[in-house]
């Protein structure tokens, strides 16, 4: 928890964060990197059966998906894996099924306060759902800002981290936070993680605000 308690979720070890940051990097949009445990041990300087190890919690979260390589010449097929990004082609059936539950545990607490229902409409509240259950499981407290699309996760529970890890881990979360917003669907999107500049006297910047925004077509 932000608070001073454990980090978890799926950039709970480094070793982990360095594994995402090797299944996102190359990937767009439109299409997803795929990486063979040999490619992902290259990667990361890991050992096989860390990364196997791993590998298997980030699939048990809804985190990473598996597949089998479709070959065109004879030979056994490798194993591939790549970031579930929430597009068609990386869809975990896991993430979707902890996005429908949090929608539902998200109805259930807005018709015992009412107050607590955003004015964004449907989509949008049920990917906060979603959102706001990842950053928990992840360590985070979120405070959500409907009308700046902002979501404040200030303490950061890894500012303490080395500062040359923290770009890396930024990115993989942001990452993280768009395939879960992929996956429950609807018109937000995670378009950057505010961190504050390293002051002189190289203060640890505790303070990390997640920029929101809608689709161009929600937009217009």
């Amino acid at each position: 928890m932000a608070n001073g308690g454990p980090v978890c979720g799926p950039i709970s070890s480094f070793s982990r964060v360095r594994i995402l940051h090797a299944l996102f990097e190359g990937g767009t949009g439109q299409s997803r990197a795929e990486r063979t445990i040999g490619e992902l041990c290259e990667a990361t300087g890991l050992h096989p059966n860390t990364v196997r190890e791993h590998l298997q919690r980030l699939i048990e979260g809804g985190y990473v998906i598996q597949a089998s390589e479709h070959r065109t010449t004879r030979g056994r097929p490798r194993t591939l894996y790549s970031a579930a990004t929430g597009m068609s082609d990386a869809s975990s059936p896991i993430a979707r099924d902890k996005a429908k539950a949090a929608a539902e545990r998200g109805d259930l607490l807005r018709r015992v306060l009412p107050a607590s229902a955003s004015a964004l409409g449907r989509d949008a509240t049920y990917q906060l759902d979603a959102l706001i259950e990842h950053l928990e499981e992840s360590g985070f407290e979120p405070v959500v800002d409907d009308e700046q699309l902002t979501v404040d996760l200030s303490p950061c529970p890894h500012a303490a981290g080395r500062a040359e890890d923290r770009p890396m881990l930024c990115s993989v979360h942001l990452g993280l936070m768009q395939g879960v917003l992929t996956e429950a669907g609807g018109p937000l999107a995670a378009e950057a993680v505010r961190t504050p500049a390293l002051a002189a006297d190289c203060a640890v910047p505790a303070e990390c605000v997640v920029q929101l925004r809608l689709t161009e077509m929600t937009a217009a």
